[in-house]
């Protein structure tokens, strides 16, 4: 199986995009701090802070489940898929080429 160009999709895809993708809806945002309920365990009030996200460094943390990581590992970890086909899956619903690595 080829490999990815994990790099490549992690300065093309934004955070913006992986949370349309989870329809996440921040209760509050301060500029680049975005806050709402965490999409990863489904929080039950719209305006839980548990999840705060900055897009502008591509990195979420849940205060209550305690899962960080950039916006790769948030999709991954939403389809609850190992990375590589998680990768996969997020370009395809992106309608994006996958950025296969071709080994010699």
């Amino acid at each position: 199986m080829p490999g990815i160009d994990f790099h490549r999709l992690r300065q093309e895809i934004t955070m913006e995009q992986v949370l349309t993708l989870l329809a996440f809806e921040p209760s509050q945002r301060t500029g680049d701090q975005w806050y709402g309920a965490c999409p990863l365990h489904d929080s039950s009030s719209g305006r839980a802070r548990y999840f705060s996200v900055n897009v502008a460094k591509r990195r979420y943390c849940c205060h209550k489940c305690r899962s960080r990581e950039n916006q790769l590992e948030l999709w991954a970890a939403f389809t609850k898929q190992e990375l590589h086909p998680a990768m996969i899956d997020i370009c395809h619903a992106l309608g994006r080429e996958v950025p296969w690595i071709r080994r010699r």
